[in-house]
Parts: C-alpha cells; structure tokens; sequence
C-alpha cells in the first residue's frame, strides 16, 4: 500500500504539490485564527463574597455570618465546593462552579440566594459580591515614592485612592484596583471626659450632632417672577475647623463647641482593613486569627 501511495505521487506530480499548497494555505488560514492562550486560566469559575462585620471576633463572624451564607450557597445548580475565611470583623466566602459554566449566570444565582439570606445576618451586615477575576490576575504593583518634607503619606494615600484608583478602573480589562500602605484619612473625635462633667454635656449629644454633621437638606422652592428657584441649605464640609466649630449642645443661652469637649483632628486609620481586602482578593488567608470554613 505504501508503494503504491509513492508510485502514484511519482505519477501525478503536479496534483500533489497542489493539493499540497491547499493544505499549507489552509494551515495558514487555520493558525491565524486559532485563540492564544499564554496563560490558562488555573482556576474554577468563582464567586467571592465579601462581608464586613465591624468590632466582631473571628468566631462571632464564623457562626452569624460565615455559616448562614456558606449554608445558602450550597445545593446551587452547579457548584462544587464552598470555602470561606473568617477574620476579625471580615469573612469571604468562594463559591466554585463546575467548569464551563458561564460566570455571568453564576453571579447571578449567588445574588439570588444573597437576597434570601440577608435577613439571617446581624443588622448592618451587606454582603458584596467581588470582582470577576481570576487567582492569575494580578498583574502589576504600583509604587507611589514621595519626599517626606513635601508630602505626608495621608497624602499619598489620598491620592491613591481618590485621583490613580478611579483612572486605573477605566482602562479596559482591570476588574479591581486596591490601594494598600500609607495612612488613610479619617476625622478622628476624642472626647474629654473632664470637659464633657464640666459642661454638662452627656456623650449622647455629641454622637447625635455627629450623625447630622455634614449634611445638605432641601426647603422647597421659591416662585418670583415666574420662575421658580431652589432652595439649599449647604451643610455638607470638608473642613476640619468647621467640624471643630460644630454645636454640640448650649448652656445659658451659650453654644457649647465639639471643640471644648473634645479633640478633633485628621488621623490616619482603616489600613488594617484595606491589607486584609488585598488579601482576600488573593484568596490569601486573613491572618493568624482567622477561623476557616
């Protein structure tokens, strides 16, 4: 059988070296429109579930938040396993799917079920569902040096999270930009126990002038001319000394200041928070008092 294959090679050379160009041209065809993968994807089609549960221990999120939502997640069309991490005030839950489901249909499967088991969990507690993106998605760090004597690292911060975040999530492909080290920017009040006796200022009144700090309210509108112009009170401050000026409570027709009762300044503050994030965007454990499900 072989010889007879080169004899007639032999014989009809002119039809083999045609249809030897088809073949060659059709691998060309074939190889420019093959998908090139560099680097597979190594993981199942996930969901991550972030939760944050301030002030509670690892084991108080384990039992009132961890397990609820891990119980509903399990027995979905499709999933295979369940993992979470416990840390203190934070779980993750991964949800991993069969491969070759669809993530968009995954996603939302787990929203249905986070809309039944949100009245499980303790009061203030939202979970948010995570970026897509895969364990092989972290492509770049970005430094942000500076010189000590013309910017502080609240600054650096600042900008990180309020100028370079917001411009990195418009370039197509970047499901997730988090922002670690340097000092986060927070209004820190530290009442003075001494002042608050003094005065006569319970700490109720200060939590209260607190919660409706900073705030813009609407008064209608006003018609002249027929025309009719909105009314604004414009509450709302970035100020440190507007909050420091703030009216906490009177005494004799006399306004008492936050200021007279407590310290108010800019501290830096929250990074704890945003490292264990990081971490949990990785799938890394969060830490050594993490409790794992």
């Amino acid at each position: 059988m072989f010889a007879f294959l080169i004899d007639q090679s032999l014989r009809h050379r002119l039809l083999v070296f045609a249809a030897s160009l088809i073949v060659v041209f059709y691998g060309v065809i074939t190889l420019k429109q093959m998908p090139v993968d560099v680097f597979p994807d190594l993981n199942k089609p996930t969901v991550t579930l972030l939760a944050e549960a301030g002030g509670m221990a690892p084991e108080e999120v384990e039992q009132l938040v961890t397990f609820p939502i891990e119980t509903a997640m399990n027995g979905m069309p499709g999933v295979t396993r369940v993992r979470s991490v416990s840390g203190i005030g934070l779980a993750v839950i991964f949800v991993e799917f069969d491969w070759g489901t669809e993530i968009f249909r995954n996603r939302q499967q787990v929203a249905e079920r986070l809309s039944l088991v949100r009245e499980q969990l303790p009061e203030g507690i939202a979970p948010q569902m995570g970026p897509i993106a895969s364990i092989m998605g972290e492509i770049m760090l970005i430094a942000l040096p500076a010189d000590p004597a013309r910017a502080s690292a609240m600054q650096v911060r600042e900008y990180a999270d309020w100028v370079m975040r917001p411009r990195l999530l418009t370039i197509p492909g970047v499901a997730q930009v988090i922002p670690i080290g340097g000092e986060v920017k927070q209004y820190r009040v530290e009442p003075d126990p001494a002042q608050l006796a003094a005065l006569g200022v319970p700490l109720e009144a200060i939590e209260s002038a607190l919660k409706n700090y900073a705030t813009n309210t609407s008064g209608g509108f006003l018609e002249a001319a027929a025309r009719e112009y909105l009314i604004r009170n414009i509450g709302r401050t970035s100020r440190l000394a507007d909050l420091q000026n703030l009216a906490v409570s009177s005494k004799n027709g006399q306004p008492i200041l936050l200021r007279q009762v407590a310290a108010v300044r800019f501290c830096p503050g929250g990074e704890a928070r945003g490292r264990e994030l990081q971490r949990a965007a990785r799938g890394d454990p969060l830490g050594a008092e993490a409790a794992g499900g």
